[in-house]
């Protein structure tokens, strides 16, 4: 199994390549990438730095959060029937009246301390920090240039992809952002329907009916409501007298997760390809995280990629990592694949990731007032899983409206860092050992699968490398005190010395049967403690 390849930007390839880049009349990055797959394909190497990092946070933050609710707030606060409509018309009022825009005002922000954030983030073992740069709901959280719902204009008024980056890299971190606009124009047809049902039978929601000229006087006055809500795709004919004629309108047309450019709608696309590259040109991020199958909008996203696989060539001489999601075998060799909320079940030849949350990507405060946020010790495992099978996590911490964390958010954040200062050291800098690990819990490869899930056991182990020490994890602690590793026969190679990480020396005898390693008593970590062990070829 190959685990790392040179390509086109082999040892030698790097200083001639860069001096190959250019800048074209419309001062787009020239170079030796192309807009295909089999240019991005040829030509890329995931760089080091994120091979090292292992563990990213991401600020999934923006005007969603302010009602606390979850995730997807803007899209289904239209869908009657729905809880989030019930708790918009109850909180808010009706969405003819009161639409996701007006949301967008009341996000101020005024709690944000980015950072102090960044000391609870570094001190968990964060090295590299992803902000969203827009969701869904198309808008703009930076500085933009090409499109006037951004934060800058409404809402905090700040620039806050921007705020993020000073104070990233002031701390020598890697930058990353994440762009999920593409899916904006058909999320949003739900704002242009109507109630099927009840007393507001008929009556279209704010989408339908706004203008630039409704805005006069207004706190948005200036602006295109048509520009936030992308313009009416697919919106529901008039007619339809039942919520569930209702939801089936939706599911099979602006439900579905389509990747492919809107049909009639060339302004969307001429914005996305626009901002896009004000995003990277302004920031200049280490990392860009698509929420796209594949890649965003045709050939449009593949010529995103290489513009800025070429300009980072330019900016640092070397390439940046760009993620997308349910990629083939070829397509996982031309950009990384992230996993969401997802697991891998083997150890995978490419570099990948796997994002994921402690609780909703947006936030929802019943997480909190109920305490059932992902607890620390079921994230530190789903670390080690991941690292051990040649990946890295990137983990959400719901931020609510003002832009604070909870108390319980905190606490997770501190248990991670006191891990980490026992344990980082088997994690960080390390590479995959022949096999991932062994024992009896086994997990299901591809997206969306954290629900179900079984718990780690004592007997699941896991392997990472650093030079020519192996580490083994347990996921959790043995119940006997004996972590029983099948992998580490005398063939394996010969086990000299084993060490359990914050804990000291350790007994251990290797037979035909494995190595069994005696731990103490004493646990200097609450769960996943590690070893390392010592010995002639075992790396």
């Amino acid at each position: 199994m190959t685990l790392s390849r040179r390509g086109l930007l082999g040892a030698g390839a790097s200083a001639s390549m860069l001096g190959a880049c250019a800048t074209t009349p419309n001062g787009v990055a020239d170079g030796p990438f192309k807009p295909t797959w089999d240019s991005l394909i040829d030509g890329y190497r995931t760089p080091d730095w994120f091979r090292d990092a292992k563990f990213g946070i991401w600020s999934h933050w923006g005007p969603q959060c302010v009602p606390e609710f979850g995730d997807w707030y803007g899209r289904q606060m239209y869908i009657q029937g729905n809880p989030f409509y019930d708790h918009h018309v109850a909180a808010y009022g009706h969405p003819s009246r009161f639409g996701f825009m007006e949301l967008i005002d009341r996000w101020k922000g005024d709690k944000w301390d980015p950072e102090g954030l960044l000391d609870l983030y570094q001190a968990a073992g964060a090295r590299y920090i992803m902000s969203m740069a827009n969701h869904h709901d198309n808008l703009d959280l930076f500085d933009s240039a090409h499109h006037s719902w951004n934060s800058m204009r409404v809402g905090p008024r700040r620039d806050i992809v921007g705020t993020w980056e000073k104070a990233v890299r002031a701390r020598g971190l890697r930058f990353a952002v994440s762009n999920h606009a593409a899916h904006a124009w058909h999320w949003w047809q739900t704002a242009y329907g109507y109630d099927a049902e009840g007393p507001m039978k008929g009556v279209r929601y704010d989408a339908a009916r706004l203008t630039r000229a409704d805005g006069a006087g207004k706190w948005w006055d200036g602006l295109d409501p048509q520009e936030l809500y992308t313009g009416p795709s697919f919106a529901p004919p008039e007619g339809i007298d039942s919520i569930a004629e209702m939801n089936a309108w939706h599911d099979a047309r602006d439900g579905q997760w389509i990747e492919t450019p809107p049909p009639n709608n060339p302004a969307f696309v001429r914005s996305w390809v626009a901002r896009q590259r004000d995003l990277i040109t302004k920031y200049r991020p280490d990392m860009v995280y698509f929420d796209n199958y594949g890649l965003p909008l045709g050939r449009h996203g593949l010529e995103a990629v290489a513009e800025y696989y070429n300009a980072s060539l330019q900016w640092r001489g070397e390439l940046p990592v760009v993620n997308g999601k349910r990629l083939d075998e070829r397509q996982r060799k031309g950009i990384v694949e992230t996993v969401e909320r997802g697991f891998s079940d083997g150890l995978k030849p490419e570099p990948w990731q796997t994002d994921t949350c402690i609780g909703d990507w947006h936030y929802n405060r019943a997480r909190f007032t109920r305490h059932y946020y992902v607890p620390a010790h079921s994230v530190i495992q789903r670390l080690v899983d991941v690292v051990s099978k040649n990946g890295n996590l990137m983990l959400n911490i719901p931020q609510r409206g003002d832009g604070s964390i909870d108390s319980d958010e905190r606490q997770i954040l501190t248990d991670i860092a006191a891990w980490m200062k026992v344990n980082g050291e088997a994690i960080f800098d390390t590479r995959p050992w022949r096999t991932y690990g062994e024992g009896p819990t086994t997990v299901v490869g591809g997206m969306h699968g954290e629900g179900d899930a079984r718990p780690w056991t004592g007997r699941d182990i896991r392997f990472t490398t650093k030079g020519r020490t192996l580490y083994a994890f347990a996921l959790d602690w043995p119940e006997d005190g004996r972590m029983v590793i099948d992998a580490l026969k005398p063939q394996a190679g010969r086990v000299e010395a084993v060490e359990l990480l914050g804990g000291g020396t350790l007994g251990f005898r290797q037979t035909e049967a494995g190595l069994v390693v005696s731990l103490p008593s004493e646990r200097p970590v609450t769960t996943a403690p590690a070893i390392r062990l010592q010995g002639a070829g075992l790396v």
